[in-house]
């Protein structure tokens, strides 16, 4: 059986790389959501050229822009909705034809959520900044300290089936996105795995571990998550 594939890319003065990124999507994807979460650059401009949908969220927050591609998908008939939704981002960090092995173990049933996780060997020097791997670090192994996860990452690169994606009823409108996801798949025990990916150092200038402000307020949001979920 076909199984029909989204892609959503939450998309913030990405005008440099978003058409890398979507020139680079496997055609396999049945259809490649842009949310231009309010930039100021030629981002819309650069991914209608490059044939993707381009939705506008001017609410900021990554979180804000994954809902508005939710709220896309859930607006289409049933017979139009995706079986399998894919998560990467727009700065070209991310290796897009990497996007077959990310399904793959959905493909093949042995997992319903899939991380692309991004390992030390796989990883470009510099890609991955010092915030951003503490953070990693402390976010996985809380949770396998309190839920007894696997996870050895937050990558943003993931899949996970639509069905399952309406039952985890995502909510975090900021840098909790991620690792809201992760908790809620450990909570309604849907089958995960990882696949190693590598990754890069993105274009342009990271919003969030680019900044002492960004990083200090995704550290906050990611471990509030993980104790509101321990604590229940």
């Amino acid at each position: 059986m076909n199984q029909t594939i989204a892609v959503i890319i939450p998309a913030y003065n990405e005008e440099d790389s978003i058409a890398l990124v979507i020139n680079e999507i496997p055609h396999i994807v049945d259809e490649i959501i842009i949310v231009d979460n309010n930039s100021t650059d030629q981002t819309s401009a650069r991914a209608k050229n490059a044939g993707a949908t381009v939705l506008h969220q001017p609410q900021p927050g990554y979180g804000n822009a994954c809902l508005k591609g939710l709220e896309y998908l859930s607006a289409k008939t049933k017979k139009n909705q995706p079986d399998i939704v894919v998560f990467l981002d727009g700065d070209y960090s991310d290796y897009p034809e990497y996007l077959h092995q990310i399904i793959a173990p959905i493909l093949s049933q042995n997992a319903e959520f899939v991380i692309g996780a991004r390992v030390k060997s796989l990883r470009e020097d510099g890609s991955m900044t010092l915030p951003q791997r503490f953070g990693n670090w402390l976010a996985t192994s809380l949770m396998r300290l309190f839920f007894n996860s696997r996870f050895t990452d937050l990558g943003p690169f993931r899949a996970i089936t639509y069905n399952n994606l309406l039952k985890i009823n995502m909510q975090d409108k900021t840098y909790g996105w991620t690792v809201e996801m992760q908790l809620k798949v450990l909570k309604h025990y849907i089958p995960y795995t990882e696949v190693p990916v590598p990754y890069r150092n993105r274009i342009g200038v990271s919003k969030v571990s680019g900044t002492i402000k960004g990083a200090i307020f995704a550290g906050v949001k990611i471990l509030g998550w993980i104790f509101k979920y321990s604590i229940k």
